[in-house]
């Protein structure tokens, strides 16, 4: 239980400091791991969650048609190049 304490610590300081309100993603980690599972597959299980969702995305794209595109328009760099992984530096962003 002192995993989840922590958390909740943590999600008042970011709220506090961001702004930023967590999702019930943010609590599933504290949650698997005081259930014992593997923290290796903490992925795995977050995948098989949203698999149902990520289907029926396809579903409907077959359906109808048409890629489902995010109203956002995209504001950054134009005419990027891709560097491989392996020819890129060490710097982080």
């Amino acid at each position: 239980m002192e995993i989840y304490r922590t958390a909740e610590e943590i999600e008042k300081e970011v709220r506090k400091r961001k702004s930023i309100i967590t999702n019930v993603d943010f609590y599933s980690a504290p949650l698997l791991y005081e259930l014992g599972i593997p923290t290796d597959l903490f992925t795995p299980l977050f995948a098989m969650s949203r698999v149902a969702g990520w289907t029926a995305h396809v579903l409907e794209q077959y359906k109808n048609n048409r890629l489902i595109r995010p109203r956002a328009r995209y504001v950054g760099q134009i005419d990027r190049t891709f560097t491989p992984l392996q020819h890129r530096s060490e710097k982080r962003f």
